[in-house]
């Protein structure tokens, strides 16, 4: 149990998930090697090697590298700008406060390919609409921050995905739990409350203007027009193409390697492929249409990888710490607590969701948080014959809620950024929707738990 809490206690105090998760894997090393620091500094680097042997480890890792140049490549060749031209072309068809929020809340769930990319692309678009129609920059905000982690842990056919399916994967490669990943996944969907709450509550405040707490208060910026002086051309498909063409070859490949059966196929190879088929279609297309050259093809697409490198340490990292808390034994250990405790069983998917909410809101990362709490929450629900697909809901629900209150989240900063929002005023006007999305998140969780146990 120490090694999670360590791991948690660091995180609150150092605010940075890859030393927290470091410190975590070094003191179970440290247990599993009697004490021996020698033994476990160099067991913690061979453990890192050991993953990245493995096929499915390294292809999640490339397909990580790969989704940052595909980011980085709508942006440089001038995709993104391109659709915000397009978009504000046809402004005076949605020229009114619900049609401005509507179409935030539009893009926000059909670019769902990365958190940031979203609320930067849904606030750039909406932004002069907003304020043309009266509509205060810290709803804008709030709109942005609402669609975007949510739709892409609820649509996860992106970097959320990978992620997620690597830390399930590893309980069931680890022999923690039994079955498919992709399965396991996507029958999380519809447990994953917070995210299908949140949606619902943004568009309850779009159509029926529902202004609670300090948003009652928050104004917008006067409108003055300006005039584009870009030299681009407005067009939907440099960015629409792209992110279909990436969306469309996850399934084919799922199909593909499962001979036939999408369920059965494997979800690191397919969302592998996929996106290099995405990057094979980029270059073609981009080159080809001179939006980009080749040199500057390749230079972004590098640049776009180098930006994921943290990333990738976090994956890696939370891929080990579930083998050392495996070989430690702490689900095993923590079930027979609640288990003496006399903690009803139905209780244990909102406990999952209220702490990994409280990690998330203390260190700012959602995914920081599935990677500390999704190998527990797992390894409990198989000792304890939990659904799984529900404790995984619960991980990934807490994740985004504590993310979404907490001031320091790099989403909270990007979508305030986005909307060009003072960044205090985006937390203080969002909390109270995230508060009561969560507060029926939790009853949720309850209820669902009591239903499947």
């Amino acid at each position: 149990m120490a090694i999670p809490l360590l791991t948690i206690i660091l995180a609150i105090i150092t605010k940075d998930v890859v030393v927290s998760i470091l410190g975590g894997i070094f003191l179970g090393e440290l247990v599993l090697h009697r004490y021996d620091f020698i033994d476990a500094f160099f067991a913690l680097f061979d453990g890192i090697i050991a993953l990245l042997s493995e096929g499915w480890i390294a292809k999640t890792v490339v397909f990580i590298l790969l989704v940052g140049a595909i980011i980085k490549l709508l942006s440089d060749s001038g995709a993104v700008e391109r659709f915000v031209l397009w978009i504000d072309s046809r402004a005076k068809y949605i020229d009114s406060p619900k049609g401005a929020m509507m179409l935030a809340y539009i893009v926000g769930v059909v670019i769902f390919i990365e958190s940031s990319i979203t609320s930067l692309i849904a606030g750039t678009v909406s932004k002069p609409l907003c304020d043309r129609n009266g509509v205060s920059r810290a709803k804008l905000a709030y709109i942005c921050d609402s669609t975007s982690a949510p739709i892409c842990s609820l649509i996860p056919l992106n970097a959320w995905g990978a992620l997620l399916l690597g830390l399930i994967a590893t309980a069931i490669e680890s022999k923690v739990i039994e079955g498919s990943a992709i399965e396991l996944l996507i029958a999380s969907i519809p447990f994953n409350f917070y995210s299908l709450i949140t949606l619902a509550i943004v568009l309850v405040v779009i159509y029926r203007g529902w202004d609670i707490g300090p948003m009652r208060d928050a104004r917008s910026v006067p409108y003055h027009l300006t005039l584009h002086t870009s030299t681009l051309k407005p067009s939907l498909y440099p960015m629409l193409i792209p992110v279909l063409i990436m969306v469309a070859a996850v399934p084919m490949m799922l199909y593909y390697t499962g001979k036939g059966d999408i369920f059965a196929g494997s979800g690191s190879t397919s969302v592998y492929y996929a996106t290099i088929i995405t990057m094979l279609i980029i270059y073609l297309y981009y080159v080809g249409a001179k939006y980009m050259s080749h040199k500057a093809y390749i230079n972004s697409s590098y640049r776009g990888m180098g930006e994921m490198i943290q990333l990738v340490l976090i994956i890696i990292l939370a891929l080990l710490i579930g083998n050392v808390i495996k070989d430690l034994g702490t689900a095993k250990f923590l079930a027979e607590t609640v288990r003496t405790l006399h903690i009803p069983a139905m209780t244990i998917p909102m406990m999952i969701f209220l702490v990994a909410s409280l990690i998330a809101f203390a260190t700012g990362t959602s995914w920081g948080t599935f990677s500390i709490m999704m190998p527990i929450a797992l390894a409990m629900g198989g000792m304890m014959d939990l659904s799984l697909p529900l404790m995984i809901g619960a991980v990934v629900s807490g994740g985004i809620f504590g993310d979404h209150s907490s001031p320091i989240s790099d989403t909270t900063i990007i979508a305030s950024m986005a909307a060009e929002c003072d960044h205090i005023e985006h937390v203080r006007t969002q909390l109270p929707y995230a508060l009561i999305g969560g507060g029926i998140a939790a009853v949720a969780f309850l209820i669902a738990g009591w239903a499947t146990a």
